[in-house]
């Protein structure tokens, strides 16, 4: 994609949260983008990124770092994509200046930035010159923005199906116990034939391989829709359960083409929605091979890189 002649220059900031960012930077590389990640800090699960401001001290000292790095990259920057409601400066002369300059900018949420919030609590996203939410669930919070969902690269992840083991292994890797519903998982599990594996705390390359040997993923409960964990998952090849919110479900299959093969659970009836798949490896291969296609229509890297650069196209 060119931007008079050369390539479009993209700044995506200011964090990686939950690799997204990151991840969206190399699929707009691919396609000869001049795209970059700048972020205030490393994180330590997600430490990609091009640059790192290290913030540091009080108030006015990040702010002169955060100040300083916008100027060295306005002249070489056509788009600011921000993430998670956060700017490079206050949102209050971030985006003027923006406008002054003549530079186009996104607000891509992520989630649970913008779950609950009033509208008033997310005005500030409308002076950006687009809004991206992940989900047909997150829509409802901000219902003018843009769908694009999370991207992995599922070419590059070998399939796993679920094993014919009798005694199926049930992972869940909540980031939260309390939004997960982590102490339904566990009373349920308690309650069937199956190996219960909590993935807490680990690097993303260790779980990942604790994902890898999973028969049957359980995501979480309470929010109504999947997260990146379900995402990797279903491109493994595997059986999720979650939460899902009907009106999502019909509207991200009438937008995709595709069921959604998530099966959606909620605390009171976890048990019975697990026992068809413990009971049964034809099901859970059956459901994790729906799984697979489904990562790949809807989440794959180009597929969602075309997505963003028709989103650019049009700012």
């Amino acid at each position: 994609m060119r931007e008079g002649g050369r390539a479009l220059r993209v700044v995506h900031c200011p964090v990686n949260t939950a690799g997204i960012p990151w991840t969206n930077v190399q699929g707009l590389r691919r396609r000869g983008v001049d795209a970059k990640l700048v972020v205030f800090n490393r994180y330590l699960l997600h430490p990609e990124a091009d640059r790192s401001l290290d913030r540091r001290g009080g108030l006015l000292r990040r702010q002169a770092t955060q100040w300083q790095a916008l100027l060295e990259l306005l002249p070489r920057t056509d788009v600011f994509h921000f993430y998670f409601g956060l700017t490079l400066v206050p949102r209050s002369l971030q985006f003027p200046l923006l406008r002054l300059l003549r530079k186009k900018s996104v607000m891509h949420y992520l989630g649970s930035d913008i779950r609950g919030r009033a509208p008033a609590e997310l005005a500030f996203g409308k002076k950006a010159s687009a809004e991206v939410v992940g989900s047909y669930d997150a829509i409802r919070w901000v219902p003018e923005a843009e769908v694009i969902a999370p991207a992995i690269d599922v070419r590059a992840i070998e399939a796993a199906p679920p094993s014919d083991r009798t005694r199926p292994v049930v992972v869940h890797a909540p980031s939260s116990r309390a939004r997960k519903g982590t102490d339904h998982v566990v009373a349920a599990c308690e309650s069937l034939n199956v190996e219960l594996v909590l993935v807490e705390g680990l690097h993303h390359a260790e779980a990942f391989e604790r994902y890898r040997d999973a028969d049957i993923v359980v995501d979480q409960l309470n929010s109504g829709w999947y997260g990146m964990f379900a995402i990797e998952c279903m491109a493994l090849g595997k059986p999720v359960v979650a939460h899902l919110h009907e009106e999502a479900v019909r509207r991200t299959e009438e937008a995709f083409g595709v069921p959604v093969p998530v099966v959606s659970a909620t605390k009171d009836d976890l048990r019975s929605r697990l026992e068809p798949l413990v009971r049964s490896v034809a099901e859970r291969k059956q459901i994790g091979a729906a799984s697979r296609a489904f990562a790949e229509r809807v989440h794959d890297l180009e597929q969602v890189t075309d997505r963003l650069l028709g989103l650019y196209s049009r700012l």
